[in-house]
């Protein structure tokens, strides 16, 4: 049986097939669509849904990362100012201590200086003394020596006594200078 026999069996009585492809097919796909809807909607429409909170809680979400970013940079920023402020602080500190080290350095310095210049006026004294003591030791043995040396001559003893008691006295006269120097 052919299919245009079928459609005029039936053509006019109600029910029939309709051959023609262009107009079952827009049909059918009326038909397939408002079925697809009516039941798969609902389910896209939940899924739309769902996917939309999702979004909307990864946006949440990524605001509240920001926000702490945002806070953890300001107290980074804080901090590397007060970090900074200390820096400069320690910085003028050493400064001042080591302009303090500096001036107790030659302060101590001078001092040093000051005590080597009197260790040298003392050992220069010591030496004048000590020469001076040398030299007038050299003398009393040099008029020692001539004064032996004219008693032996058979000089008079007056004499002698005389010259013997004035170079003590001058001896005397000149080790009292000495000790008082």
């Amino acid at each position: 049986m052919n299919f245009t026999t079928i459609g005029f069996l039936f053509s006019g009585h109600g029910f029939g097939l309709n051959t023609n492809i262009l107009e079952t097919n827009v049909i059918n796909l009326a038909v397939v669509i408002a079925v697809v809807v009516s039941f798969v909607g609902d389910a896209v429409r939940e899924l739309l849904k769902n996917r939309k909170e999702i979004i909307l809680n990864n946006l949440r979400e990524a605001d509240n990362r920001a926000l702490m970013a945002q806070e953890n940079l300001n107290q980074a920023k804080e901090l590397f100012a007060a970090a900074q402020k200390k820096a400069v602080e320690i910085r003028q500190q050493g400064l001042i201590a080591a302009e303090q080290e500096k001036k107790l350095c030659l302060k101590q310095a001078e001092e040093n200086a000051t005590q080597l210049k009197q260790v040298q006026e003392n050992t220069i004294r010591f030496q004048q003394q000590k020469a001076i003591q040398q030299i007038s030791q050299q003398i009393v043995s040099l008029a020692f020596k001539q004064v032996r040396q004219k008693i032996k001559s058979g000089s008079n003893a007056l004499f002698f006594h005389s010259k013997v008691n004035s170079l003590k006295i001058e001896l005397l006269k000149r080790s009292l200078v000495a000790s008082s120097k």
